[in-house]
């Protein structure tokens, strides 16, 4: 009451809105539903990159209980390796049912439709596969700048820090599922689902609102015991000589570190972006770039490498894709987001010679050359020959 004894106003407790995200995952995620729905009974495939990471697996798993609330079976396969000990230690802990891509195993032509999760098809083996079986793409959901690509029914390409991000957000609006206090398999969903959020955030330490609303949703159902677990994982002897390598080779010009480290294990694969990682925490360096060979373990033959960078002027994906442009099918050899980026290179013609050692030196010193005068030349260093030394002697 007020002194002069007549009611005072009504205080009405504010309801606290919805973020723009949230607003567009909710009506994402209400669309899906309907095109799941309208599936009922089908098989999917989930697409993932070659080497899928924690934000990719987490995502092709939240994908696969979501698709499950319609009959709908989804499988979670890649076409490469997952190499890096913490992603295998995450398969393995929170036992995630995936599979490498096998011709003899995996019956492209039995999936009524393909689901990309984390990629847009430009970073997986099994968009060409899946377009020679007539396999149509269902959906792609991704945090990466858009590529051209696919041609989907359902699209949602946001620039988050994390696919994750998006899917937990369709968690959160309970339009496809819910997820259940006691249940298991949602414990080890939104463990995963928040592993692939502090991966993409490099702890999320990149992290922006809509990922910590994301954290704030998932911390209520996840396993901290079984997120450290996963996150404590040492690092293999692979890539503590990979670092090793990186660090030796490394040539600093204008804050950008570019180091090439010879040929690289597909095993050790993940170990390059490890390095990128650590060379990017040298004092009065923005960004790092290193690269490796990966020989015909699997059948073919590349050079990979990843870039980090902390410099809010760096376009990582535009920088990439000017640097080192795009093949004869016009797909660029490289991409990436806000922070980080990566390439990778086929050999074709050039590739083999592994019962040539000298060969395979001369290979490299060739394509090692290479590749530092094109990215030190987008950087704008001048002094090419001082950077990258003079031509091998072919």
């Amino acid at each position: 009451m007020s002194q002069s004894g007549e009611a005072g106003p009504v205080v009405v407790p504010a309801v606290q809105p919805r973020s723009l995200s949230e607003e567009t995952s909710a009506g994402r995620a209400a669309e899906l539903a309907r095109l799941l729905e309208a599936r009922r009974g089908e098989r999917h495939i989930v697409a993932l990159q070659d080497f899928p990471d924690p934000d990719a697996i987490s995502c092709g798993m939240a994908y696969r209980e979501m698709a499950r609330r319609f009959d709908i079976e989804a499988d979670l396969v890649y076409d490469g390796q997952i190499s890096h000990p913490e992603n295998r230690a995450l398969v393995n802990l929170l036992d995630i049912s995936i599979q490498a891509y096998d011709p003899d195993e995996v019956a492209l032509g039995s999936y009524s439709a393909a689901v990309f999760v984390d990629n847009q098809g430009a970073t997986s083996h099994l968009t060409e596969r899946l377009k020679v079986a007539g396999v149509p793409t269902l959906a792609v959901v991704d945090h990466h700048d858009p590529d051209d690509v696919l041609d989907p029914i359902f699209s949602d390409v946001r620039p988050l820090g994390a696919a994750a991000t998006i899917f937990a957000e369709y968690l959160a609006s309970g339009a496809l599922m819910q997820l259940e206090e006691g249940n298991e398999l949602h414990e080890r969903l939104a463990t995963a689902l928040m592993h692939g959020l502090h991966s993409e955030t490099d702890g999320f330490v990149r992290a922006r609102p809509p990922e910590y609303r994301a954290a704030a949703f998932l911390s209520r159902h996840m396993n901290p015991d079984l997120l450290e677990e996963v996150l404590c994982v040492q690092k293999s002897r692979g890539t503590m000589r990979v670092i090793e390598l990186a660090l030796h080779n490394r040539i600093v010009r204008n804050g950008v570190a570019v180091s090439g480290v010879g040929y690289v294990r597909w095993a050790d694969r993940d170990a390059i972006p490890v390095a990128a990682d650590f060379l990017l925490t040298e004092e009065n360096v923005h960004t790092s770039i290193v690269y490796g060979l990966l020989g015909e373990e699997d059948g073919r033959e590349v050079v990979t490498g990843s870039l980090r960078t902390l410099s809010s002027t760096m376009q990582v994906d535009h920088f990439l894709k000017e640097a080192l442009g795009e093949d004869l099918r016009g797909r660029p050899y490289g991409g990436g987001r806000s922070r980080a980026g990566g390439f990778e290179i086929p050999l074709g013609f050039l590739k083999g010679d592994e019962d040539d050692p000298e060969g395979q030196h001369i290979k490299w010193l060739l394509y090692d050359r290479r590749i530092r005068r094109k990215l030190f030349k987008e950087v704008g260093v001048d002094e090419l020959d001082e950077v990258c030394g003079p031509d091998p002697d072919l």
